[in-house]
């Protein structure tokens, strides 16, 4: 049977009122650890120092250094002062023969097609004997690192993560040298850091967004809005795909008409920028192309204020083929994503590498990653306007 740790980042409580002093210092030192600020053997700062740095007293950072020396972080020299461990060396008594444990890092855990991603993981590793911890970054590299330096203590088998803000430089690849540094394998899903070249399992999204654009140009639609979130790998593929439509077709493409946000304003900017365009006079608008669904439902909402009818006056497509395609009156054309097939595939993966370590087998660490073909799935949310 299996056991799942569902944890969001906000339940860890480590910033605020909830975060012990003690805590605060150990997590400082774990940091500087993780990122290669302490290497292996080094000195780390005095108990006077560490006191000065974060205000507390030396009876917390003593049960701070405590803690980490207790968990083999840290080691002490009489006389000489506290150093960094060597993590690259696994200590025989830490190895965990009987505990099977995967953590699974998504950017959410609880909307949208998230569920049914870590739903298809889960049936796969309870079949394996495996415990599942699940993590949520909320989409943000400060969580992201919290997670991954738990991780690292934590010692699991194996990590299916999907990448935070996979469009930007992360900030935190350190953590990911680490666990190679472990030994401890880990793919990507959804997107990928591609300075890490790992095994991943994606979606073609630039042909997705390519897919979207050209069913709506086929329809004789040539004034098309793009609205993508662009802080994730995800949504520039779609932008790109959008782009090549429009380029392949002969379309012009009016830079007004691409809406772009991230993580921070997506609740608000896409929904202030359609509101915009769609009250410029004799604007022509005839099609939405969305990143996702769900902004794909926030958009619907303006467009019903607006008194738009969908598809009569305007067609439009979402992404994801979720659940929130077929709730509304109006059926949404989407992309389809694998959901629980990505969480089965992902398992799988993850498996073998775990087996491959365990028998001295290095083949497949060589297997390819797995890149989902999109298909639309038309529903009356677009119309034909070439007559």
């Amino acid at each position: 049977m299996i056991c799942l740790t569902y944890t969001n980042m906000f339940e860890v409580r480590i910033k605020g009122d909830y975060m012990t002093k003690y805590n605060m210092v150990k997590n400082a030192i774990q940091s500087k650890i993780t990122d290669g600020t302490y290497t292996a053997h080094q000195k780390i700062s005095s108990e006077s120092e560490l006191m000065k740095e974060f205000g507390v007293s030396r009876h917390t950072v003593r049960q701070a250094i405590g803690e980490l020396v207790t968990t083999g972080w840290l080691y002490r020299e009489q006389g000489s002062g506290t150093f960094c461990a060597d993590r690259t060396v696994e200590k025989k008594s830490e190895h965990r023969e009987n505990q099977k444990s995967i953590a699974i890092v998504t950017t959410y855990i609880s909307d949208y097609i998230f569920t049914s991603i870590i739903r298809g993981a889960e049936a796969r590793l309870s079949e394996a004997g495996y415990q599942v911890s699940i993590f949520s970054t909320n989409n943000n590299h400060e969580n992201e690192r919290l997670i991954l330096g738990k991780l690292l203590n934590q010692k699991f088998d194996g990590v299916i993560v999907e990448p935070t803000k996979s469009a930007y430089s992360n900030p935190n690849l350190a953590y990911y040298l680490e666990l190679e540094q472990q030994s401890i394998p880990y793919i990507m899903i959804n997107a990928y850091y591609d300075e890490l070249e790992p095994i991943s399992i994606v979606m073609d999204d630039e042909k997705g967004g390519f897919i979207q654009t050209e069913h709506l140009i086929n329809l004789g639609h040539r004034n098309i809005i793009g609205c993508f979130k662009t802080d994730d790998m995800q949504g520039a593929q779609r932008m790109k795909g959008f782009l090549k439509a429009h380029r392949k077709n002969n379309v012009p493409i009016n830079p007004r008409n691409i809406i772009t946000y991230t993580t921070e304003g997506k609740e608000t900017k896409p929904v202030q920028e359609l509101d915009k365009l769609l009250s410029a006079p004799n604007h022509g608008l005839t099609g939405l192309v969305c990143y996702n669904d769900e902004i794909a439902m926030k958009l619907l909402n303006v467009l019903r204020e607006k008194n738009i009818i969908i598809p009569d006056d305007f067609s439009m497509v979402g992404y994801d083929d979720s659940f929130l395609a077929e709730i509304s009156e109006v059926k949404l054309t989407s992309i389809v994503h694998p959901k629980s097939l990505m969480g089965e595939e992902a398992a799988n993966t993850i498996l073998d590498l775990i087996n491959s370590k365990k028998n001295k087998n290095n083949d497949a660490f060589n297997r390819n990653s797995i890149v989902y073909s999109p298909e639309l799935v038309v529903r009356t949310s677009t119309k034909d306007i070439n007559e």
